[in-house]
C-alpha cells in the first residue's frame, strides 16, 4: 500500500513536469507544482493513515458494534453528573455523581421518577423529537434548596441485540457557585458597613475641629481620643480581613510541623493576663502533667487560634469572674488515633441557642453595640474556623443563658 502511493505520488509529479516543459513554463514553476502535488498525495496518504489507525483502536477498544455496557464504562468516566436515556427515556447507563445528585437514581427507571420539573422533562420531549441538543435550569425553590443546568443532547447509539442510547443529559450543579456568590456580597457589604461608621465619625470629627472646635483645645483633645479608637478599630478590622485572607489561601495546604499545645496555650495564658488582670478575671490553666501532647499543625495559626477564644472569653466573660483553660485527651472517637481536647470556658452571661450555629460566621455578632464597645471586629471565631479546618480539627459551642460559654477544641495527636 505505502510503495502504491508513493509509486502514484512520483507518477504524478513527473507528469505535471513534463505537461510544464512542453508549454514552455520555467523550470521553478514546474518544480513547485510537482512538489505541490507529491505534498498532497502524501497528505491524503497520511490522513487515510491515520484514520484507519483511530479506526483500529476505537474497534479494538470497543468492539466493530459498540454496546450498552461499553457507553456505561465511558459515562463513568465523565467528570460531571451524567445518565443516557432510551427511547422511552429510561436510564440505561449513569455514573456515580449522577447517582450522588439523584439517590433514587436506579438502571430502567424512568425520567419522570429522577426529576418532576416540567421544564426538564419538556427539554428531553422536544431533544427526543426534533433531536436538538437544548440547555435548561432546573431551580428546587426549597429552603437551601438547589440549581442545576442540564444539557441533553441527541445520541445515536444501537446494538445488535440491545436497546439503543437515543439521549445523554450531563447536569452541573450551580449551588455551590451561587452559595459561593452570596457569600461574597454578603461579605462585601458587611465589611463595607464596618468600615463605613468609623470613617464617618473620622470625617465628622475632623469637620468639627476644622471648624467649631478650632480653638477649643478640651474638646480637640476629646475628639482625638475618639478618633484614636476609631482609627485602631478600622486597623484591627483590616488585620483580620488580611488574616482570614492569608489562611483561605493556604486551606489546602496541610501543616507540616509538631505543634506542642500544651506550650502554646501556656504562652497564650500568659500573654493576655494583663488583659485579664484589667478585667478583674483570673485565668486557671489546667495541663497534664506526664506527656508530652502534640498535633501536626503550624505553630504561630494554632496561637491565633486560642488567642481569639482566651481573648474573647475575657472581653465577654464576667467581670471579676474567671475563664478555665484545660487540655485533656478523648480515646472515645477512635482508640487508634485519639484525639486531643483543648477547652476555654468562662462563667459570662451565655448565649442563647439560637445564636450558637451563627457564631462562626464573618461579621455575625450576638449583640452588636456591645461587642463593638469591646473592641471585636465579629471575624474572630471565623478565622479560628477556617484555621481548624486547615488542620483538620473541629470547634464545639456549648452555651447556656446566665451560666457562661464553653469552646471546645478538638484536633488528631501526633503519631
Amino acid at each position: 500500500m505505502k510503495f502504491a502511493n508513493a509509486f502514484w505520488a512520483a507518477g504524478l509529479a513527473a507528469g505535471i513536469a513534463l505537461v510544464s516543459v512542453l508549454a514552455g513554463w520555467p523550470a521553478f514553476v514546474a518544480a513547485g507544482f510537482s512538489c505541490l502535488a507529491a505534498g498532497l498525495v502524501a497528505g491524503v496518504f497520511w490522513q487515510t493513515q491515520t484514520g484507519q489507525k483511530e479506526t483500529a483502536r476505537v474497534e479494538t477498544h470497543f468492539g466493530a458494534n459498540p454496546s450498552i455496557d461499553d457507553l456505561g464504562s465511558v459515562v463513568a468516566l465523565i467528570e460531571l453528573p451524567a445518565i443516557a436515556l432510551d427511547d422511552r427515556s429510561c436510564a440505561i447507563a449513569f455514573n456515580a455523581m449522577a447517582s450522588d445528585l439523584f439517590p433514587n437514581l436506579e438502571k430502567d427507571q424512568p425520567l419522570a421518577r429522577i426529576s418532576r420539573h416540567p421544564d426538564f422533562l419538556g427539554a428531553v420531549e422536544l431533544v427526543s423529537s426534533d433531536g436538538l441538543a437544548r440547555v435548561v435550569e432546573i431551580v428546587d425553590h426549597l429552603p437551601n434548596g438547589r440549581r442545576l443546568r442540564a444539557n441533553v443532547a441527541p445520541l445515536n447509539l444501537s446494538s445488535p441485540g440491545s436497546r439503543s442510547a437515543k439521549l445523554f443529559v450531563q447536569f452541573r450543579d450551580l449551588s455551590e457557585q451561587d452559595r459561593l456568590a452570596q457569600m461574597r456580597s454578603d461579605f462585601i457589604a458587611n465589611a463595607s458597613h464596618e468600615l463605613r461608621t468609623p470613617l464617618a465619625s473620622l470625617r465628622g470629627f475632623i469637620e468639627t475641629l476644622e471648624g467649631p472646635a478650632s480653638e477649643d483645645s478640651a474638646a480637640r483633645k476629646r475628639f482625638l481620643s475618639i478618633m484614636s479608637a476609631q482609627a485602631a478599630r478600622m486597623t484591627r478590622i483590616l488585620d483580620d480581613l488580611l488574616s482570614l485572607s492569608r489562611i483561605e489561601m493556604r486551606a489546602h495546604v496541610p501543616p507540616a510541623g509538631n505543634v506542642s499545645v500544651g506550650a502554646v496555650l501556656k504562652e497564650v495564658c500568659q500573654g493576655l493576663e494583663p488583659l485579664a488582670r484589667e478585667a478583674g478575671i483570673s485565668i486557671n490553666l489546667d495541663l497534664p502533667q506526664t506527656t508530652v501532647l502534640q498535633v501536626r499543625g503550624e505553630r504561630d495559626e494554632l496561637v491565633q487560634v486560642f488567642q481569639n477564644l482566651v481573648q474573647n472569653a475575657i472581653k465577654y466573660g464576667r467581670r471579676g469572674g474567671r475563664v478555665d483553660v484545660s487540655l485533656t485527651v478523648d480515646p472515645a472517637v477512635s482508640p487508634r488515633r485519639p484525639r486531643l481536647l483543648a477547652s476555654v470556658s468562662d462563667d459570662g452571661p451565655g448565649i442563647a441557642a439560637e445564636h450558637l450555629p451563627r457564631l462562626t460566621e464573618r461579621f455575625y455578632r450576638v449583640d452588636t453595640a456591645t461587642s463593638r464597645e469591646k473592641g471585636g471586629t465579629g471575624l474572630g471565631l471565623a478565622i479560628v474556623k477556617h484555621i481548624l479546618n486547615r488542620h483538620r480539627g473541629d470547634l464545639k459551642i456549648s452555651s447556656e443563658v446566665g451560666k457562661g460559654s464553653k469552646f471546645t477544641v478538638s484536633l488528631d495527636l501526633s503519631t
